[in-house]
């Protein structure tokens, strides 16, 4: 198949690219001016400078494309204006999806999140990972890169029940190889092997290999049904903080930080470092809105995946171990710089 990936150079993307390729697919891929290629070192894929915002460059990259990997997405807990990022991730998503529809993709994939989807009830003891049925709505996104996604969602749906050949993937917490940025999980990551983690939030994550999420969207073009969704995890990834520190120790042979910090205290000082920023136009170090998510578990329950698309389930210890290896051999911790 000839695909056209958006994204292609962020950490997801990336990652997709090197599997098409593995698998013998042709890739073009719909890139900013100036962006890294970094992750995409090795790949073979045809380069496509543009914008989701630019209709007819949208038009002129999917043209004899048979699947649409829609994985832009502009990701930011803070910005001094979101008006750019709902651009992006809203408008941007119709865009692709109706011009991917336009020039006849068989498939279109459209990368979403689990922030889309409902929370587990902090009132049901242990808790029960969500699913893709777990009730949500618009008034549970509650900072502007959820309700933007949210939104997206939304347009994704709608053009499905229209009939286009649109299926949605919602990831959890992608770990791995060639988080160049790196992305927030990444950043924990490399937080605990720059020894910049002093204490940590009582919240949790289903954490998930990246090769598995990108294997995820490929399976969802080959087998997936148009219109619906499914959550890209693992069924053992559900770990508190806590868990994820323990294991990152064990296999770092670092110390993991002992001290919780309460809920309260970490919220008054995101709010303190959003004043802050707010002067300097520099995003705080711990958002207002990561604080307020890290409050729930975002447990998830991937079983619709596993049945109906064969995700695969790599340990997600060797996800953290792999991610460490890659952030240590490409110097993003200085003492280990090769």
């Amino acid at each position: 198949m000839k695909c056209f990936v958006t994204g292609a150079s962020g950490f997801l993307g990336s990652n997709l690219v090197h599997e098409l390729n593995r698998r013998g697919h042709k890739v073009r891929a719909l890139l900013r001016p100036n962006a890294s290629l970094k992750g995409l070192r090795g790949c073979d894929f045809e380069p496509f400078e543009g914008d989701v915002s630019d209709r007819e460059k949208l038009l002129q990259g999917l043209k004899g494309c048979d699947w649409c990997f829609h994985v832009a997405a502009s990701y930011h807990l803070w910005l001094p204006d979101y008006g750019p990022m709902y651009a992006a991730n809203v408008d941007g998503t119709r865009n692709v999806l109706e011009c991917a529809a336009q020039m006849s993709c068989s498939r279109i994939v459209y990368t979403s999140t689990v922030g889309c989807i409902g929370l587990p009830s902090p009132a049901l003891l242990p808790l029960v990972p969500s699913t893709e049925n777990t009730p949500v709505s618009e008034a549970q996104m509650r900072n502007p890169y959820k309700h933007s996604k949210w939104l997206a969602e939304q347009v994704a749906l709608e053009f499905a029940r229209k009939g286009y050949p649109i299926l949605i993937v919602n990831p959890s917490a992608p770990v791995g190889p060639r988080d160049v940025k790196p992305t927030p999980t990444g950043g924990f990551i490399l937080d605990f092997l720059r020894g910049q983690m002093p204490a940590y939030l009582d919240t949790g994550l289903n954490w998930v290999h990246v090769h598995d999420v990108v294997e995820g969207h490929i399976l969802a073009a080959e087998k997936g049904r148009v219109g619906q969704r499914y959550i890209l995890g693992n069924a053992d990834g559900n770990w508190s903080m806590q868990e994820a520190l323990r294991m990152l120790s064990e296999i770092t042979g670092k110390p993991a930080p002992s001290m919780r910090v309460p809920y309260w205290l970490a919220l008054a000082a995101a709010h303190l470092n959003e004043s802050l920023s707010s002067l300097t136009k520099k995003a705080p170090k711990a958002p207002v809105a990561g604080v307020r998510m890290a409050r729930y578990k975002m447990f998830f329950d991937p079983s619709k995946a596993i049945r109906e698309l064969q995700l695969p389930q790599t340990p997600p210890r060797q996800a953290l171990s792999e991610a460490c290896d890659w952030f240590l051999e490409n110097g993003y911790v200085p003492q280990h710089r090769r």
